[in-house]
């Protein structure tokens, strides 16, 4: 007992050193930031923890994620009250194609007060009607229940990024076999994860990631260290990959779907993640000279990567970054965003928590990947991504399989947000 209280000490006495780092004192481990926009060009981002269920049943899982309401912390300055009439393409888009994803968010929203009255409407307009509520009438509900408002970055402006992301179908084995060589691995054991905000409030959505050597935390393992034949944390493979590019870009996706040699169709989602700063490849291999940035595309670094064996272990190992996986429940109809519930290709999207509230239904006015054709959606916020930071951000959700992955890795276009929120909502 005494040595786990000391071990106890040196995690919190880790903490207050990294709390300090505004004064110039270099923490132990590093805190895991966010990955870089630029990281867009390797086409995704990596995922931080998310609401993920046990087998068979839909519960939140003892993740070390404090369990704060994100209204709490956040701050919707940002969000500014505008008129109907303002959101762009509203009465062009089938509002009805959106409305299962608005009741897969109302059904962890209705637990929470500003949610309840809208939610409990949802229900009672999705009972009157055979399928789903027609356009009209989803257009009428949020116009009752919700007010409008318009996005806007720090400086006042209201116009962002939209990038793309899908969830990669992978072909794979439940046992090891030269055909299937790659490991996806469970969280390790020795992986130790401390969120900070819980005793230091203006280090909301950091945490610091790392493992025990006698008694003192030191960083973990990177991907050099993980992926080698005597890798140190052997024994936590649960799933094995043919392809180790599938891999990588799984681990920046952070879902998706293995197909097993008896076609059986398993879902992977993200677990954990090692603590070390995301690298973008795609970046890199532009500063190298390898590819230009019109090339750095998801299928373009793909393309170098099965051209340039020889030279990709070195290139992805400049990435220390590393995510592990878990086993999802068979059937769930999408994969788990943050907001603990499947989303919806096409209707579903990443943000940033601080200034849209999770679960929110939002509206985008963009244009469809490399292409001036207008994409105007009623979406559902149900996600959010590391590199999805500020105001006017959002990542869409394109589905699964290959046809998507080409259309999230060449996404990435200017757009507007607007977020509809409750009545009742009071914005701090």
């Amino acid at each position: 007992m005494k040595k786990i209280a000391q071990h106890t000490l040196l995690i919190l006495i880790t903490i207050i050193v990294v709390a300090c780092a505004d004064k110039n004192i270099k923490p132990p481990v590093p805190i895991s930031p966010p990955a870089p926009p630029s990281a867009k060009c390797d086409c995704a981002i990596e995922r931080p923890p998310v609401q993920i269920p046990d087998a068979g049943k839909l519960t939140e899982p003892k993740l070390l994620e404090p369990q704060k309401e994100l209204a709490k912390l956040a701050d919707y300055s940002l969000l500014k009250p505008t008129q109907w009439e303002e959101i762009d393409g509203l009465q062009a888009d089938n509002l009805s194609l959106a409305w299962p994803a608005w009741m897969q968010s109302c059904s962890t929203l209705v637990n929470k007060p500003t949610w309840q009255k809208a939610c409990s409407a949802a229900v009672q307009l999705n009972s009157q009607t055979a399928s789903k509520p027609s356009t009209n009438a989803v257009q009428a509900y949020f116009k009752q229940y919700f007010s409008a408002y318009k996005t806007t970055n720090a400086d006042g402006s209201d116009n962002g990024l939209i990038t793309g992301y899908y969830q990669p179908l992978l072909k794979g084995s439940r046992t090891q076999s030269a055909q299937y060589p790659y490991p996806l691995y469970a969280t390790p054991n020795d992986l130790i994860t401390v969120e900070l905000d819980t005793l230091f409030p203006e280090l909301k959505f950091k945490r610091v990631r790392g493992r025990l050597v006698g008694n003192k935390l030191v960083p973990y393992y990177n991907r050099a260290e993980i992926e080698t034949e005597a890798s140190p944390i052997k024994g936590q493979e649960f799933i094995y990959i043919d392809d180790i590019i599938d891999v990588f870009f799984l681990q920046i996706q952070g879902s998706g779907l293995v197909q097993l040699e008896n076609g059986e169709q398993v879902h992977v989602g993200y677990a954990n993640q090692n603590g070390h700063t995301y690298n973008s490849i795609g970046r890199l291999l532009i500063e190298r000279g390898e590819l230009t940035l019109a090339q750095a595309s998801m299928q373009g670094i793909k393309n170098w990567a099965r051209n340039n064996l020889d030279k990709l272990r070195e290139l992805l190992n400049n990435n220390p970054s590393y995510v592990f996986f878990r086993e999802l429940p068979a059937g769930l109809p999408g994969p788990l965003g943050a907001l603990g519930v499947p989303i919806l290709g096409e209707r579903s999207v990443a943000v940033d928590p601080k200034f849209v509230p999770l679960g929110a239904p939002v509206f985008l006015s963009t244009t469809e990947p490399n292409s001036s054709k207008p994409l105007k959606r009623l979406m559902m916020a149900q996600d959010t991504g590391g590199a999805i930071k500020g105001g006017v951000r959002a990542d869409f959700f394109w589905g699964a399989g290959a046809d998507a992955g080409a259309k999230a890795g060449a996404m990435k276009q200017p757009g507007k947000v607007w977020v509809l929120l409750p009545k009742e909502f009071v914005l701090k």
